[in-house]
């Protein structure tokens, strides 16, 4: 995972994220083509394949928090391929990282909720350019509380009187439901 020094903080930290997710899918930590992700206009490696015309970013400028997941042939002397991952602000940089995380397995919930991504011998990219972007929601966040009863399998059973006060009984027209 190649990301540039003087990109944004929390890109650094999405693509520390990704690194070890790909090493508890795969059980690697190195091989492949190589991963890179940055900021347009903090990331020279990735503002020189704009301009060379190798990355077709031009619904990126001026949106927000969207991004761009692409294979690129040769983007560089020396490397045959890479995916790039290129965020239109550092929020879209750390989504389109993330996004990469989600597509290989992990789920978001796997620390709160011990959800534990299947082990894959390989990973594969559909190869061309694909967008994200922009949110339909401008500011995105989750909010974490006692009121979320469904987070851990363990909190449920704890909690089932509680839960039974406000939980819909299944009826005979929907004897398969989530609830029962």
């Amino acid at each position: 995972m190649i990301v540039e020094q003087g990109d944004h903080e929390v890109v650094k930290i999405a693509a520390d994220d990704l690194r070890r997710d790909l090493a508890t899918v795969t059980g690697k930590t190195a091989g492949g083509d190589q991963i890179w992700a940055g900021t347009i206009g903090k990331n020279p490696a990735i503002d020189r394949l704009v301009v060379s015309g190798k990355l077709d970013a031009k619904r990126l400028n001026g949106a927000w928090e969207s991004f761009v997941i692409a294979t690129i042939e040769r983007p560089a002397p020396g490397v045959p391929r890479a995916l790039v991952i290129v965020g239109s602000d550092r929020r879209g940089t750390a989504f389109g990282i993330y996004e990469l995380s989600r597509a290989i397995g992990v789920s978001p919930w796997h620390w709160w909720a011990d959800v534990t991504p299947l082990k894959l011998p390989a990973l594969h990219v559909r190869p061309g350019t694909h967008r994200f972007g922009p949110p339909s929601v401008r500011y995105r966040g989750i909010f974490i509380n006692d009121e979320d009863w469904g987070l851990t399998p363990g909190r449920r059973r704890s909690s089932s009187r509680a839960l039974a006060a406000w939980v819909p009984k299944p009826t005979p027209k929907c004897s398969s439901c989530c609830f029962g």
